[in-house]
Formats: C-alpha cells, structure tokens, sequence
C-alpha cells in the first residue's frame, strides 16, 4: 500500500465492528482521557487491511483493550480504495474521522499538510524510536514534525508458481525481457499466461520505471523527471508485454483479478507485495504453500527497483481523546504487536529488533522481502505525493487500450505534474 494506490476497491464502507458498545469517538465527540493515571474512554480505529488481514489487526485491537480496561476500541474496517478520500471528508467536515488511521505511507504527508494530523512529537505514541528502520521514518515526517508511527513496511516482488515454471522448463526471469521469452514456453506447454500485469494500478508501473533508470521527480532540485526518455521506455515496456500477450491485464479490479488468476494457476507469476501473502496461498494453485515462490521484480533495461510501501499509524488532530489515542498508536506499533503480525501474515516489522526473534528471522517471506526492503526506491515523501499517481493511472489505460503512444503517455504526466507542482521544471 499499500502502498500508491494499490489495494482493493470497494463499494461500501465496511460496518464498524465494536469492540464494545460504546459511542462513537473521534470528531464525533467521544470524550475520554485519564483518571488518576488510567486511561479511558472510546478510541475509533480505522483500519485498513485487506480481507486477508483485517481478522488479525481486529484480534490486535481487541488486545490493546485487555491492557487498558476503561478504553473501549471501536474498530471499522475501511476499503483500502475508499479510504483516503473518507479520511479527507471526515476531517475535512469536522464529523466521524476516527481517532486513529492506518495510513498508507504516501497519505501521511498529504494529511499533515491538510492540518488533519495530530504531531507525535513529545507524545507517548513514539516509542523506542532508534529501533525503527531509518526508511521506514521518512514517510513519517512533514515540515520538521513527525506525524505518524511507522507500522508495516513492505514493496514489491515476482510471486511465482513453481510447478507452473518447472513444467514450461524455465528459469525465475530476472529481467522483463527474459519474461517475454520464457512466456511463449509457459503457454505452450502449461497453457498458463506468463504474468498478469497490474495496468489498473498505478503503484505497480513504478518497478517499470524504475527499471528504465527512471524515477517521478527529483523532490531535492524540483525537476519533474517521468517524461524523460526513462518514463517513454516504461510506458513502452507494459505496452509490449500485453502486446506480446507474456501479460494479461485488466483496467478495472485488478487486485482481485491478479490474486484469483495466481490463485487458479491461471498466470505462472504477478508482481505483489507480502500484504497477498495469505491471499494467494488460500488458492488451489497453492494448496501445497511450498508452491508459491518469491524473487525480485525483474529489472528493465537499465536497472532493477522497486518501491518502498508500507502503513502508518496516525492520530487525528480533532480527537477527543488524545492520550487513549496515543497509547493505542504505541501498542500497535510495539516490538510484541508487530511480531505478532509477522507472525500470522508474514508482514514486515519496522523495528529492527523484531527481526532478531528467531520466528520472524526465520520466516521465509521476511527472508526474501527484507533484503528487498532494503533496497527499495523511496518516493518523494511530499504533500502532493499521493497525487502523482492519477496522472500516471490515466496514461497507463490509454497506453493498454491504444489511445496513447508511450511518447504521448510520458509527455501527458509531465505536463500533468508541473501543473500539479507549481514550482517544478
């Protein structure tokens, strides 16, 4: 989540699951705080996971309540594609933002800069902050404060189908152009589709650009950078792989799409994150987990890269109950909670000691996505970050369905961001 845009797209808001009948908190005008040292009073959750994850966080939740009796925790599962522009409408009126957000790291920036966040600065919900990942603070921080809590961090890998790969007699490509000849073999001898290519979600064209030598912008020297000859090359390369047809692609649903076609053995490999972990194992094309492989994103032409994601946990400016808050922002983001999550999805902790516990070291998803992690490209942790996935989410359809040559796509987000970043070349 996302990290981007990625995540599923919803039509409704999930009902709020209270953890205890209580009134609602947040803007809504939960009171609450602490008597004689102990705290109480509602504290609203939103969070965002997927499907796969949300019955974990709900249980981590209800774990927060055990240790602080008096506080009740209302906890509302939000779509990950609703949920940024809820937040905004919420904080934005005044009425029903919760006290707490998972927010995915590019949203942070976005809504500090809006007012709507709470500074962590001073405050119980930073807790052991040497012990987080240096790369994991980054999108953390606005304008010299910090308004969030690094919760999860992950980016992006090649999922693939072992047995699918050994019985077309190929190798894990390393490079998008490898992919394009082993998928000929694929389809010929297993009948499967080599990848299936995320062309609904903008997040997913970075590991293309990035292949290419390319990034969004130079946030440092305010250079608008995608239409280089880089941005040309990525757009040209998902073009050539549906072309081609190594990819099926979808313009709408594409999560849900991608994971059900890993799921059915439909597509030998898909680019994702340790968030479908769990998703894609509940298929039949996984029934033996062992199946299921993990390598890096293939590389371009030039290089290999791909973006640093994750999740926050942010406090709302307009809580009422701003130190029940706090020390939810802080359990959630303890060593033992995010151990916990390691251990039941195979998420990334943001602290390092949590990868010393021997269950997470030897965790086979932590063994492959955190020396990914660690080299994966930051993105611009700016207010308009978030932003500057639209422009590309347009091109890259036209680029699919032919409207647009990969020349005219880098030329339309170009302009499209020296519009949105008034004081960039």
């Amino acid at each position: 989540m996302r990290c981007g845009i990625r995540g599923v797209t919803a039509t409704a808001l999930v009902a709020g699951l209270a953890l205890a009948a209580t009134a609602c908190g947040g803007g809504d005008g939960g009171s609450g705080g602490s008597s004689g040292g102990e705290l109480s009073g509602t504290v609203t959750f939103w969070d965002t996971s997927n499907d796969a994850e949300k019955a974990t966080y709900r249980k981590l939740a209800e774990g927060f309540q055990k240790e602080h009796p008096k506080v009740h925790v209302q906890y509302v599962n939000v779509p990950f594609g609703e949920a940024n522009a809820k937040f905004k409408n919420a904080a934005g009126g005044n009425s029903g933002a919760p006290d707490v957000m998972r927010t995915e790291v590019a949203w942070t920036a976005d809504f500090a800069n809006l007012g709507y966040l709470a500074p962590l600065d001073g405050t119980p919900a930073l807790d052991k902050t040497d012990d987080y990942l240096p790369q994991a603070v980054g999108s953390t921080k606005f304008k010299g404060k910090t308004y969030a809590a690094p919760q999860v961090i992950d980016t992006l890998g090649l999922f693939y189908n072992k047995k699918i790969l050994k019985d077309a007699g190929v190798g894990v490509p390393k490079t998008f152009a490898e992919l394009t000849t082993a998928a000929k073999k694929i389809k010929a001898k297993t009948g499967a589709t080599a990848l299936y290519l995320r062309g609904d979600d903008p997040y997913w064209f970075l590991p293309y650009l990035y292949g290419e030598g390319g990034n969004m912008v130079d946030a440092r020297d305010k250079i608008v950078q995608i239409d280089d000859g880089a941005g040309v090359k990525a757009f040209k390369t998902i073009k050539d792989l549906v072309d081609s047809k190594a990819a099926v692609t979808d313009a709408t649903d594409g999560q849900e799409n991608q994971l059900k076609a890993l799921k059915d053995g439909t597509v030998a490999m898909a680019v994702d994150g340790p968030w479908d972990i769990e998703g894609a194992r509940a298929g039949k094309a996984f029934k033996d987990k062992e199946n299921l492989g993990v390598a890096p994103v293939p590389a371009g032409s030039k290089a290999q890269g791909s973006p640093q994601g994750g999740w926050n946990l942010s406090v709302y400016a307009g809580s009422k109950n701003l130190q029940a808050s706090y020390a939810f922002v802080k359990y959630m983001s303890s060593a033992k909670v995010q151990q916990q999550t390691t251990d039941k999805l195979s998420l990334l902790p943001t602290r390092k000691s949590v990868y010393d516990v021997p269950a997470v070291k030897n965790n086979e998803m932590v063994k492959f996505f955190k020396p990914a992690v660690d080299g994966a490209v930051q993105r611009p942790w700016i207010a308009e970050g978030n932003s500057l996935f639209e422009p590309i989410k347009v091109q890259m359809n036209k680029v699919l369905t032919g409207s647009a040559t990969p020349e005219q796509a880098a030329k339309a987000t170009g302009d499209a961001y020296r519009k949105l970043l008034k004081d960039y070349k």
